[in-house]
């Protein structure tokens, strides 16, 4: 069932100015519902602009943007109840929070949906849930937490709204391995307990081999490619071409592949590459 479909849609900045720029040229796809889709591109490619389109912060100058079939942007009803089903977080969301509390703060998406007081504070828990942050903190001001907490907390605020989309940019900037992990637990989190579609914007190729159900490809406003995980990243050459590598394990195979190693050429994280690498010396010492 497709959930979301963006269909023609263009947008620039800074029009009759020698700096004049078309974020967006033309762009076009579908998103099914439950899906997990990879948003990968160089910088100025056009990602950030387009995932600020699918909630309305940026209105397409043509085309149109269409929510479970109806525009998004048709009028004030349809933006405010595209904005409760599309829920958008930012690259370094903690430098966001600015409620008294934490427990405010995640509380203030909800409150402003016009929910209820018992309805509000039963999304707070449950969003504490999806990210793992401990009740505890919920009384404390968000700026006495840590580096990590501050994230969840910023996180759950967009989690509470209970968005039928969760657009995430960068959500693992400046975080160690342990953190990325962390972060990429509570988003498959949150997606299996609701269903939810997610959208992440990465420049790990290998987070986005790892997660991603499709990848889709920015490059100069245009959509350049857009695929299963499979399909995008056999295309090397291609991405390359674009300014953007393929995962490690998939270069390394490669490599191997072209020393004449009988490898297998679809693989794309590091557990498929270990697998492949195990079953090839098997063989090899047999």
């Amino acid at each position: 069932m497709v959930i979301l479909e963006v269909k023609n849609v263009s947008y620039g900045y800074s029009h009759g100015t020698p700096f004049e720029i078309m974020a967006l040229d033309n762009v076009s796809f579908t998103v099914e519902k439950g899906e997990l889709i990879g948003i990968i591109g160089h910088t100025g490619s056009g990602k950030s602009t387009l995932i600020q389109m699918l909630n309305s912060l940026l209105k397409p100058e043509s085309g149109q943007v269409l929510l479970e079939g109806k525009d998004i942007n048709a009028d004030k009803a349809s933006i405010k109840a595209a904005r409760g089903k599309v829920g958008l977080c930012f690259q370094y969301p903690e430098y966001q929070l600015f409620e008294e509390t934490c427990e405010k703060d995640i509380a203030f998406g909800p409150k402003n949906m016009g929910l209820s007081q018992e309805e509000i504070k039963e999304r707070v828990l449950k969003a504490c849930e999806f990210v793992g942050l401990d009740r505890s903190l919920l009384g404390k001001s968000p700026f006495d937490l840590s580096g990590g907490q501050k994230r969840k907390c910023a996180i759950a605020g967009v989690m509470a709204m209970l968005p039928e989309i969760l657009i995430l940019d960068e959500p693992t900037a400046g975080l160690d391995p342990e953190g990325r992990k962390e972060i990429f637990r509570m988003i498959e989190n949150y997606r299996k307990s609701t269903g939810a579609t997610v959208m992440i914007v990465s420049h790990s190729m290998d987070d986005i081999a790892r997660l991603a159900d499709k990848i889709l490809v920015m490059n100069k406003g245009r959509l350049a490619m857009y695929g299963e995980v499979s399909e995008v990243f056999s295309d090397a050459d291609k991405l390359i071409g674009m300014g953007l590598n393929v995962p490690v394990s998939t270069f390394i195979i490669s490599r191997l592949r072209a020393a004449g190693l009988d490898l297998a050429g679809n693989i794309f994280n590091t557990e498929e590459a270990a697998n492949e690498l195990v079953r090839y010396y098997k063989e090899a010492v047999k």
